[in-house]
Order: structure tokens, then sequence, then C-alpha cells
């Protein structure tokens, strides 16, 4: 408003004119963008049948977070109908309560603009037991689904048996048990996941070698999606690379190469994210502080079993590298709960080094505001992860899943120090 309060030259009317046709150009283009984008979208169909139940409510949640829809089906007679648009395949999620709180009763499928069928066997509520037809890319889904079978198998009676000890610890802890009951409890649900993870292993390999197979496909960026954080940085960017271009620009493909960049951000060669917070003690700490030292970042957590196992290793190497000019910060994700991560502090005796919250803080509607974590800025998805930083403040070491391994920064440190 300020323009027109000026005297009007023949400058001021060339700049007004120039400002607005540049302004009515952006408006046709954002006008002409929108449209295509709406263009875009197509309608899609699910007719369904479901065996075992007769009259209830059968729910589909597809899209993206912020964007999620949750569509709901009235069963009549055994069969429902579900209808929306979409902009190209998603990945959907079936389910009988709207709540997600019957975890025996959902499957994912892969839905896309088209007219399909599915066939829901109530008592058999799983991703084979679910059969989508009319979508193309579920048909890619279910061959993986078929290879991975067998496993899944096996499997089963064992995640029952984590879920029954890890439920009794939960109950335990709801009506205020004792700690000696809780620890025992805890372990107990411990060696019942760790069972698991042999079977996890082979399911991730079976997974590699269907990216290997269909490297362009969507069902791949979905795997990749939750795998990318699991593998070496390298991996990650050459199968990004060679997923079709539809797919890194759909939702998923955007949410992978955001994490790639982060990725990127936390490994060897980059210049560190200089963070400043409070430390556990109520001062403040700041990475600034530490040029001119080693420092060793340990992204842990007080309910994180690995990252607790490894602190006396990581107070050994503290005992020997303090005095040559090696420091810690421990980076926990505890900010829901900083009673057990100063417990966890006092228990494990690694008070002898300086320790901060991540900074994931709850918003309002139940989500997270993620502008102030700093594992955010690091690329940690999977604890324990350690980020080892040189003097000028750039990292030249990372370890824990998808990267090196603690054996390797023991290397690296005894290199750095002489030992």
């Amino acid at each position: 408003m300020e323009f027109f309060t000026k005297k009007v030259t023949n400058m001021n009317i060339k700049w007004f004119c120039t400002v607005m046709r540049k302004k009515l150009i952006a408006a046709i283009g954002f006008l002409t963008a929108t449209c295509m984008l709406n263009a875009q979208e197509k309608p899609f169909t699910i007719n369904g049948h479901i065996t075992g139940k007769t009259a209830t409510y059968i729910y589909l949640m597809y899209g993206n977070v912020g964007n999620r829809v949750i569509d709901s089906a009235l069963i009549k007679n055994g069969e429902f109908v579900f209808d929306g648009m979409l902009d190209g395949p998603a990945q959907a999620t079936v389910m009988i309560d709207k709540n997600g709180r019957s975890y025996d009763k959902y499957a994912q499928l892969y839905i896309e603009p088209s007219k399909m069928q599915v066939s829901v066997d109530y008592n058999d509520f799983t991703d084979e037991g679910i059969v989508l037809t009319g979508s193309s890319v579920q048909v890619e889904a279910d061959m993986l689904n078929k290879a991975k079978a067998p496993i899944m198998a096996k499997l089963k009676p064992l995640r029952e048996a984590y879920d029954k000890a890890n439920g009794a610890y939960i109950e335990a802890r709801r009506v205020g048990k004792d700690e000696a009951t809780l620890e025992t409890l805890k372990a107990v649900a411990e060696r019942e996941r760790e069972a698991m993870n042999p079977y996890f292993a082979q399911l991730s390999e079976v997974e590699r070698e269907f990216m290997d197979k269909y490297p362009s496909s969507y069902v791949t960026a979905s795997i990749l999606r939750f795998q990318i954080a699991r593998m070496p940085l390298n991996e990650g960017k050459d199968r990004y690379a060679k997923l079709a271009d539809g797919v890194k620009n759909s939702a998923l493909g955007k949410d992978i190469k955001k994490e790639l960049d982060e990725l990127q951000a936390g490994s060897p060669g980059a210049e560190a994210y200089v963070f400043s917070s409070e430390e556990l003690s109520g001062g403040k700490l700041s990475l600034a502080d530490y040029r001119g030292k080693y420092v060793l970042l340990d992204f842990w957590a007080s309910w994180c079993v690995p990252c607790r196992r490894g602190n006396p290793h990581l107070l050994e190497l503290y005992s020997t590298y303090k005095d040559k000019g090696f420091e810690i910060i421990g980076i926990s994700d505890d900010d829901s709960n900083q009673a057990a991560w100063k417990k966890a502090v006092d228990e494990d005796k690694i008070g002898v080094w300086k320790h901060v919250l991540r900074g994931l803080k709850r918003t309002s509607d139940g989500g997270f505001d993620r502008s102030a974590s700093i594992s955010d800025r690091y690329g940690i998805s999977t604890l324990p992860t350690k980020i080892l930083v040189d003097p000028n403040g750039i990292i030249i070491g990372r370890y824990g899943s998808g990267s090196q391994d603690d054996e390797a920064m023991d290397k690296k440190l005894a290199e750095l120090f002489g030992s």
C-alpha cells in the first residue's frame, strides 16, 4: 500500500505493471497446476465380500500423514463398498477397528485408481488371507507375500509368545507391581522378542531379493521406506535412483528422498549439526563447545535394551580415551518419560558424560513437533546409533543399524588415539 502514497511516475507505472503481470502469470500458473493436480486424481472402487461377519462396519485407511483418509463401509449381508479418489497407487489398510486396536484384524493392501474386488475372511484377517484383484501393484505384493509366507508361519507362534509376555509386563506396570517383578517380566519379554530376530532377518533378505528383481516397483519403494535406515547410505541412494519416475514423484517417493537427505546429513563427510539443549543436570549444552575434541554422539533410550546392554562398553571406552580429547554426549529418546531417562543414567552409571533429550514434543492433536529434534537432523530412525565427530565438527563415523558396527568404532578410536 505504501506505493500508492508516493508520486506516480513513469518508472512507478512500469514497475507496477511488471509486478502485476508477474503476479497474474503466477496466479494462472498456480490455478493451472491445481487443475492439473486435481485432473491427475482418478476414482477407485472396491467391491468387497466378507465371510464370518454379516453386520458391522469395516474401515479402509489410505493416503499419507497429514492427508490420511479413514473411510467406513457398512457390511450388509456380507457385502460392502469403498470408493474415493487417488492420484496413483497407494498403500491401504483394511481393518475392523477404526482406531486400530484390534491388532489381529487388519491387513495391508495396495490400491490404485481402478475398479477392484476384495475378498475377506474374518477368521483369517491377514495379508495372505485377504485377496484383492484389479490392482496391478497388488499382484506384485502377492508375489512378495507368497515368498514370505513360510517364514511368517514360523514367526507366528513366536510373535504370539512375545505379545503375551509383553502384555504381562504392561499389565504389571499398570497395576504398580514392584521393580523386581517388572524387571523379571521385562527380561522374559525381551527374550521372546530376540527369538524372532533370525526370522526378521530372513524376511529382510526376501524383501531385498524382491527389490533386486523389481527395482522400479511401488512395492519396492514401500519396502525401501522402512529398510533404508538399516542399509548403507550408498545402497539406499542406488535403490532410490532405480525407482520409476512416477514412484519417485509420489508422496512415498518424496518421503524416501527426505530420509536419504537426513541420512546424508548424519553420515561421514557431513558437517555435524550444531545443537544446543538443556543438559540432564540443568545447565546448557552446545555441540559448539566441544570443538577441538572428538565427540561420540550416542543416540539411545532408557527402554532400548541393546542400548542399555552396550553402556558398560561405552564406559570402558570413555575411561580409556577421556584424557586424550574424547567426549561422549548421550542423546536420549525419552522426552515423554524423563524420570525413566534419569533413572537409567543412574542405574547404568553413565552420568560421567553429558546427556540431553532428542527434543521431540507432542502436539495437541496427538502428533509430534519435530522442529527441535536432534535425531531428525542426523537421520536417526533406529537405536542404538552412534556418530563420531572430529575436532573440526565433521562427522567421521556412523555406527549402528545400516552402518558400521561397534567393532569398527573401537578400531577407529584406537587409530585416532594410538591405542
